[in-house]
Parts: C-alpha cells; structure tokens; sequence
C-alpha cells in the first residue's frame, strides 16, 4: 500500500496530469523495430494496463487514499506501474479451505447467547458475536504466563501428559536450546500414536533456511510453512504472515498470546536480545474455537482436513468466564479486529489500558481513543522504552502528541524489549492474543486473539503494571524534542503500512 500522499485539489488536476503523462509516454516510445511501430504498442499497452488497474481499483479498494495512490502510479508510471499493482496491490489470499462447520459457528446468536446479553456489555457481546460469527463459549481457567520461564515448562509438561493431539502454532520457531526441547516433546507425541500438526510461519520460521523445519521432517512430525514459496509468482503472498502463536493440547487445554518459540525469551539469554512477553494458560470449551482456527489454517496450508476435536471430559464449565475466539486475517471482507477495538472502546466508562509492543494503529482507532480520552475515560497505552525495529519506534513517536493533547496516558516500559499484548476495559473485560496494533496485524497478518469478560484477570494484568517501572511520558517533555526528531518521525509515519 503506497502511503499517504496530498489529495488532489480536484479532478481536472488529475485529468491535466495524466493527460500530460500520455503526451510524454508517446513520445518517450516513440520507435520503430523492423517497421514495427514499437512506441504505439508500448502505448497501448500501458492505457490498457492503466483502465484495468483503475476499474480494479475502484471496485475492490475501500481505502480512499490507497486507491487514489495505486491509480496514480498505474498512469504515471508506464507499464511499471501495473506490475506493481498487480504483484503488490492485489489481495489473492481467500481462503481454500472453507471454515470447518461445527454447533460453536454460527451467524446468529443462539439462546444460550441471548440471556448473556443483558448489562452494559451487552452490545458489546452482541456486536462481536455478530462480526465474528461466533457464540460466546466460557474458559474455566485463563492464567497469565509471565515469557518462556513460565510458559516453556507448562506447555512442555502438557505436551508430555497429551492423550490424544497435539497442534502447535508458531511464527517464530527455532532450532536452539528452547526450539530442540519443543522438537523432542512433540517427537515423543509421534510416537506414542498421538495427532501431532506444527505450523511455521515461511517468513518468522526462516525464509531461506528453517532449521526447526527441517529438524522436524527428520523426526517425521507432519509440519507445514505457512504460505512459504521460493517460486516468484508467489512471492506476493510472503507479505501476508501467520503471526499466531497457539498451543492445542486434547482439545481441553490451550496457550494463547505472542510468545514466540525461542531462548530469547528465558531469563540467561544475552541481555541485548532477551524479550518480555504474556502468554495464557486456557482451559473450558472456548479451546473448541482455538482448535477450529489452527484445523482451518492447517487445511489452507496442506489441504489436510483435520478431525473434531476430542470430547471434553468435563464440558460443563457454566461458572467458568464468559470467551469467544477472534480470527483476523486478509481473506476476510471486513477488518474484524478494528470492528471489535472500536466497539470495545466506545463502551469504556472509566478505564482503557492498552499493552502493545507496536502501537501504529490506523486513524480510526486514534480517534477513538482521543474521543474516549475526552469523556474522561483513563486511557492508559504502554509500549517499550527501545524498540526492537528501529523505524517502527521513530513511527510511533509520530502518533504521541495528539494522544498527549486529548489527554491519553502513556507509558514508557523499561528494558528489556517487552513483546506482551493485552487490553482491558473498565476492568472487566480483556483481550489476549497474537494481534499488534499496527496496520500489518490489524489487515495483513492473520492472527488469533480472545474476549474474556474476567474481572479477576483484568485487574492482575492492570496491577501487574505497577511493579513494571514504568516511565510517564510528559507533555513538556514531548514537545522539547527536537526539530531533526519531528521530522524524523513523521518520515517514518509514512512508511507505517510497510512497517
């Protein structure tokens, strides 16, 4: 997506100048080759290049200044232009494998659904319920994992004490320390009969050379690489990434949130490499939802259609929290997760606290926030001190000082670089998951996330902030920043849709 230019002051601007690019596109081919007039060849082929890419545009593209951007350079630039468009701009990913129908998927609410939908909440489970299609299930057990020290030794002890499957998830997997331990605990699920699937991103997994891939197929463990292609009319797709990090052991128990597979996320690790992160420990009938979503993105990957998960030994978990899954990804006609972050934080009345590695959201949930932040509600957004990707830390200092003046808080986490991602509002409602906010999770990315309606887990994730070192940043203090600064920073702004 080509970033954000000046509109045109009006469509005759635009007719001048693509009216004076055809002049000079005439005379720039004009040549002949053997008698063949070679320059009017060129020409029409680039009007005819120009009047697909232009009608494709406008009946597929929903962002105005991302169509006015494609169509511009599809005319300005001869040829070159719709390569381009054609390569980058064209979203191919829909799915192949069709969402695997079972009771917890549906496009209505179902009477369970119904009698939930009562206090304040109520819209708001009943607008999830209706963008993702899905009832609302319960989780009798969500436990933050504080990164792999916590997470690693669970989700191993869980793999060995597995009767029946284990699916893994990953976008970062490697053949380290950490990686070896996960690759001989699933190797032993092999061979005790188990159902054992692992999925790796192509691009996070390694693109050249994935080690872990490879370890894996020599322990004959079923692994995919989720859109990974050397062939170079494929190569679109490496733009679109399975950032999920879900662990499915049974059916009964699930690990969800943005922990990665890696010794980088243990304490002993090299500081300057070493990651903070939350993961979540899941148990109850919403894991139903977790192991639809990895058979779905298992079927796109290797056409393998897996079975139903196993019968819970306890299914009824009717005091366990309220929870439904949330799926994004571009093979979606709307932008589900924008839907759910405005619609969560129109209904703050007092709190919203955001945890976020990577905060560049698109405009409309900027003034969300602002407006929420305006009607008094404490708007709360923590990201890390140092960013791990450079320019992404320049791009979001460019969204601080409108947040600043409409009276947001935010925060500063001391290193090291802390991966966590998390949301509450008013302290009773929560979202865990693998989604950053930035435009790549929000619309590239296909993710995983869940809402939970869990006071008690809401105000831990809230508290845990207090003994984080957290640094306020100031509104003096952001304004004294340097001219060389601002500017460095909006330049970067400009390269958010790639970043």
């Amino acid at each position: 997506m080509p970033p954000n230019g000046e509109r045109p002051k009006s469509l005759g601007s635009v007719l001048d100048a693509i009216s004076y690019q055809i002049g000079v596109s005439m005379t720039f081919w004009k040549t002949t080759f053997y008698g063949i007039d070679v320059g009017l060849i060129a020409f029409a082929c680039h009007l005819v290049l120009g009047i697909i890419v232009t009608l494709h545009v406008l009946r597929y593209k929903r962002d105005i200044s991302s169509a006015i951007g494609w169509i511009g350079i599809a005319w300005l630039s001869p040829i070159l232009g719709a390569a381009l468009y054609f390569v980058f701009g064209v979203n191919r990913i829909t799915r192949r494998a069709k969402r695997l129908l079972s009771a917890f998927h549906k496009t209505h609410l179902s009477k369970t659904e119904e009698t939930q939908l009562e206090g304040h909440y109520g819209g708001l489970k009943q607008a999830i319920g209706r963008i993702t299609g899905l009832d609302l299930s319960t989780a009798a057990t969500i436990a933050p994992l504080r990164s792999g020290d916590q997470s690693y030794p669970a989700m191993l002890a869980d793999i060995e004490k597995a009767t029946k499957a284990v699916l893994l998830s990953s976008y970062i997997f490697r053949d380290d320390a950490v990686g070896r331990d996960f690759i001989d605990a699933l190797a032993r699920a092999q061979q005790k009969g188990l159902l054992v699937r692992v999925l790796i991103d192509g691009i996070g997994g390694g693109f050249l050379r994935s080690a872990a891939y490879w370890h894996l197929r020599e322990k004959h463990i079923p692994v995919a690489r989720f859109l990974h292609s050397l062939v170079p009319w494929k190569m679109p797709f490496l733009n679109l990434r399975l950032h999920k990090k879900s662990l499915i052991i049974d059916g009964r128990v699930a690990y969800l949130g943005g922990l990665n597979i890696g010794s980088e996320n243990i304490k002993g690790s090299d500081r300057r490499r070493l990651v903070r992160d939350t993961h979540f420990l899941i148990e109850g009938p919403v894991v139903e939802q977790i192991w639809h979503d990895f058979a779905a993105d298992w079927q796109f990957a290797t056409n393998e259609i897996l079975p139903h998960p196993p019968a819970q030994v306890s299914p009824d978990h009717a005091a366990g929290r309220s929870a439904r899954i949330i799926t994004v990804g571009p093979d979606q006609e709307a932008d589900q997760l924008v839907y759910v972050l405005l619609s969560a934080i129109s209904c703050a009345r007092h709190s919203i606290c955001i945890m976020t590695p990577y905060f560049l959201p698109d405009e409309s949930i900027i003034t969300a926030l602002q407006i929420a932040a305006l009607k008094s509600v404490d708007v709360h957004i923590i990201f890390p001190a140092t960013n791990n990707k450079l320019l992404v830390g320049w791009a979001m200092n460019a969204h601080i000082g409108p947040l600043l003046i409409s009276g947001c808080r935010l925060s500063q986490s001391a290193p090291p670089f802390d991966h966590s991602k998390w949301m509450t509002i008013d302290e009773e409602w929560v979202l865990i998951g693998s989604p950053n906010w930035d435009i790549r999770s929000l619309r590239l990315n296909f993710e995983i996330a869940m809402e939970a309606y869990d006071t008690g887990l809401a105000k831990y994730l809230n508290a845990s902030l207090l003994h984080a070192g957290l640094h306020l940043i100031h509104r003096k203090e952001w304004e004294s920043r340097s001219v060389f600064g601002c500017y460095r920073d909006a330049i970067a702004r400009l390269l958010m849709p790639y970043l």
